[in-house]
């Protein structure tokens, strides 16, 4: 979480902490390698690109765009994902049948292959590139709160709440809902790694974000070339993705232990 937090400050603040435009090119400094190396430059903290930009300067940025992507895609199909979820679990019947129908069609495509399709039909672009990991995302939203809700219906206080004949919208919304949240949150964590981790694979297809943009799935595209003469390129943007989204699937996994009180238990 602390890890995370600090990268959050990093992508807020990227035009504070950037030493240079990450889209300014310097025709003299191609390719050059991370400060460290004796062939590098001060100047050039990690190095230089092909086209002679900052390494550093597109890594913050870049984790502003990937950050910006998962949070957007985290809360759209957060929203969309509990409300079908939430009418599922609640009224059964058809209604139940027809959202699990459909989330279980989408479950059975690969994630990323149905993000392609999706981008191919809208065209690239970030926001078809948001549209489209939001629309990956939804099943899993959808499914843990319908689960959710299943499990709270045959509690005392909603059965309380049926009883004194309280509407289905404040059922649902006042009294199922913020009961529901807890597993939802880990979700959310969990979403937020994945989203990340889509939209850099778009972005490496050229279906996401595009170039000249400092989006890391963009970096290890443009990189890719030069693996074997110039590994840096690809190392410090795979190195990023990496830590990010590892970052996220443990503070998942942490609240989970912590929200759920059996595995608190143990």
């Amino acid at each position: 979480m602390l890890f995370i937090l600090l990268v959050a400050l990093i992508a807020i603040l990227a035009p504070l902490l950037a030493p240079h435009n990450p889209t300014q090119l310097f025709t003299d400094t191609l390719r050059l390698p991370p400060a460290w190396n004796p062939l590098g430059n001060a100047n050039f903290l990690l190095g230089s690109d092909d086209l002679g930009r900052d390494t550093l300067s597109r890594l913050i940025h870049g984790a502003r765009i990937s950050l910006g992507i998962g949070f957007t895609v985290v809360t759209i199909s957060g929203l969309v994902g509990s409300i079908m979820g939430l009418l599922a679990g609640y009224f059964g019947g058809t209604i139940d049948r027809v959202i699990s129908g459909a989330i279980d069609m989408l479950m059975a495509l690969p994630s990323v292959l149905l993000a392609i399709v999706i981008i191919s039909v809208l065209g690239p672009g970030v926001t078809n590139a948001v549209i489209a990991v939001s629309f990956v995302a939804l099943p899993g939203f959808t499914r843990i709160m319908r689960s959710a809700v299943i499990e709270e219906m045959g509690k005392e206080y909603v059965v309380a709440a049926q009883a004194i004949g309280a509407s289905h919208l404040r059922i649902m919304f006042k009294e199922i809902l913020p009961n529901s949240l807890s597993p939802m949150i880990v979700q959310a964590s969990l979403g937020f790694s994945d989203a990340i981790l889509n939209s850099a694979a778009l972005g490496f297809l050229g279906l996401g974000v595009q170039a000249p943009a400092p989006e890391w799935g963009v970096m290890l595209s443009d990189a890719r070339p030069f693996i074997e003469s110039s590994p840096w390129m690809v190392t410090l943007p795979g190195l990023s993705i990496l830590l990010v989204v590892l970052a996220f699937n443990l503070m998942g996994n942490g609240l989970r232990d912590s929200l759920d009180p059996k595995l608190r238990q143990r």
